[in-house]
C-alpha cells in the first residue's frame, strides 16, 4: 500500500504515484502507466521495461539497480 499526500484532484495523486514509483524502481516516471483505476484508490499499473518479478524484488529491496 502506498499513501500519498497529494490530493486526488486533476490527476495530482496519480502523478505523485508515478514519481514515487519511478524513484523507488529507478525508472522514469513516464515508465509508470495506470492501466485501470485512475480515478479510484485501487490501481493496476504497468512499469515499462520491468517484469513483475523485478518490480517486486526492487520494492522489497532485494535487487540492485
Amino acid at each position: 500500500m502506498v499513501r500519498l499526500a497529494a490530493p486526488p484532484v486533476e490527476g495530482e495523486a496519480n502523478e505523485a504515484l508515478a514519481r514515487f514509483l519511478g524513484r523507488a524502481l529507478d525508472v522514469a516516471p513516464s515508465s509508470v502507466t495506470i492501466l485501470r483505476g485512475a480515478s479510484g484508490r485501487d490501481k493496476l499499473l504497468r512499469i515499462a521495461g520491468l517484469s513483475a518479478a523485478v518490480v517486486r524484488r526492487r520494492l522489497e529491496g532485494g535487487e540492485e539497480r
